[in-house]
């Protein structure tokens, strides 16, 4: 299907950058589910209707967005949240007021957005691969794991996959998961995870969907949070338990090279509403706290 069935023109805010924007729906530029092409942004999912891709296409100040099969409507009529441009403000440019550095970086990246997808199970699936490893073991798994469940997504790019359904998920026994890199506990987190995914997605609010999530043996706050910051936009959402978060907040306002989640949250809690927002605000600038020691390793849990 090369032909939208369903489009609709959006209007950003000026200064509005839609690749930033969208960048935390991306695991990277080779993501098999989402990407940007020629300017475009393409997001391949599921919705109620039937699998569905968005196209989003900036065109003179405007956002065009195109949806492809049967749940074309739906992403369309969700394209707002899903460029962030229901992202509110309000409050924050008071709040970054309290730190120079966030209200310089406010002001600088002030087109940078949240997104809300409105879908938890699709963000969750890459969360759970994420937890305790490097960034490049967690996207081999993530990426072979939808090569797995191989569906082609509707639209005119390809390759471009779905997601796998949460009950394929669930079906899965865990050993097929091991020579993707992922271990028992991980695999074991998903499945279980999957088997109650329907209840997870009728969470009205971020604050439900984190009570039930890290009520699901193998997810904490930090996995939640990396969740409700992109199915709902959360923008308070810390990711508590992070290897470099701590580090590079505590570098960033106070000048410290090192910092526990406790002195994180410290720091952070000025900005209590946003914190999420001020911790994606040093990600956008590039913002790292210095370096010290061997990288992780990458393992292996293909022999096991």
């Amino acid at each position: 299907m090369s032909t939208p069935t369903a489009r609709r023109t959006l209007r950003p805010p000026a200064g509005y950058r839609l690749a930033a924007s969208v960048r935390g729906l991306t695991f990277s530029p080779y993501d098999p589910c989402a990407r940007v092409a020629a300017g475009t942004f393409w997001w391949a999912t599921r919705t109620p209707a039937g699998p569905a891709t968005l196209a989003l296409r900036p065109a003179a100040g405007d956002l065009v967005a195109e949806g492809y099969g049967p749940g074309a409507d739906w992403v369309v009529e969700r394209a707002d949240a899903v460029a962030g441009l229901r992202d509110d403000l309000t409050g924050f440019a008071d709040l970054a007021a309290a730190h120079p550095l966030v209200a310089r970086l406010a002001r600088e990246h002030h087109g940078v957005r949240m997104p809300a997808t409105g879908q938890v199970f699709p963000r969750l699936l890459r969360a759970v691969f994420e937890q305790k490893v490097t960034g490049k073991e967690a996207y081999r798994a993530y990426a072979a794991t939808v090569r797995h469940f191989r569906e082609a997504a509707p639209g005119p790019l390809q390759p471009l996959l779905l997601p796998p359904t949460a009950a394929a998920v669930a079906a899965t026994p865990y050993w097929v998961f091991h020579p993707f890199g992922v271990e028992q506990r991980r695999a074991d987190t998903l499945r279980r995870a999957a088997a109650v995914a329907d209840r997870l997605e009728r969470c009205a609010d971020a604050v439900e969907a984190t009570r039930r999530l890290t009520a699901i043996p193998g997810i904490g706050p930090w996995t939640a949070a990396e969740v409700v910051r992109i199915a709902y936009g959360d923008p308070d959402a810390v990711s508590v338990g992070d290897y470099h978060v701590p580090n590079t907040v505590a570098w960033a306002l106070a000048g410290e090279p090192r910092g526990d989640d406790a002195r994180m949250l410290a720091l952070l809690e000025p900005f209590r509403g946003h914190r999420g927002r001020v911790c994606l605000l040093l990600e956008a600038a590039g913002i790292q706290a210095p370096k010290y020691g061997p990288r992780a390793t990458i393992r292996s849990f293909a022999g096991y």
